[in-house]
């Protein structure tokens, strides 16, 4: 024998033994790791997380129920239609300041959903470019107003964002901190 064929004999003798301590271990945990698996998937078909990264909301982390309805003042994930800063499909969370059919108002650059003040749509972004605030009107069937709480979110009260359409729609969001 060779120096270089007992050096593999020895290797071989280790991975061996390893290879043996993982499979008694999979297969005591086996009906374990598969409830996990399985739990997980599940949870993934009716739930996601959200981040926010921006200072839009009080909160961080959010766990988005999907196809879940959302009612006027609950927290909404949608994905972003492309415009502006963010690629298209980002999950973006806000608050359905209002829902199908109710009156979105505009006076100057103040807006208002059903008479309640929601926001008061600025100039320009914190980077100088332009913003052109949306239009007024009646919120059509499958549609939402999204607001923030930050004077500085990116929501309803500028054209890039609009009114969000239900099929951008996620699900109804839960703040978690």
């Amino acid at each position: 024998m060779t120096a270089n064929s007992v050096h593999l004999h020895k290797v071989y003798a280790r991975l061996s033994w390893l290879a043996a301590y993982f499979l008694n271990h999979y297969c005591r945990w086996f009906i374990v790791y598969a409830f996990a698996a399985t739990a997980v998937f599940i949870f993934h078909q009716h739930f996601i997380f959200g981040i926010n990264a921006s200072p839009s909301l009080p909160y961080t982390l959010f766990l988005v129920h999907k196809g879940a309805p959302v009612e006027r003042g609950q927290l909404v994930a949608f994905r972003w239609n492309g415009a502006g800063p963010y690629p298209e499909g980002v999950t973006f969370v806000k608050i359905a300041a209002g829902v199908p059919g109710d009156r979105v108002v505009r006076d100057g650059r103040a807006f208002y959903v059903n008479g309640v003040f929601v926001g008061i749509a600025k100039t320009h972004t914190g980077l100088g470019r332009p913003l052109e605030v949306s239009a007024p009107g009646v919120l059509p069937p499958g549609h939402y107003y999204v607001a923030a709480t930050h004077p500085d979110s990116l929501d309803s009260r500028y054209r890039m964002t609009g009114w969000i359409p239900q099929e951008r729609i996620i699900g109804r969001a839960y703040a978690i901190f």
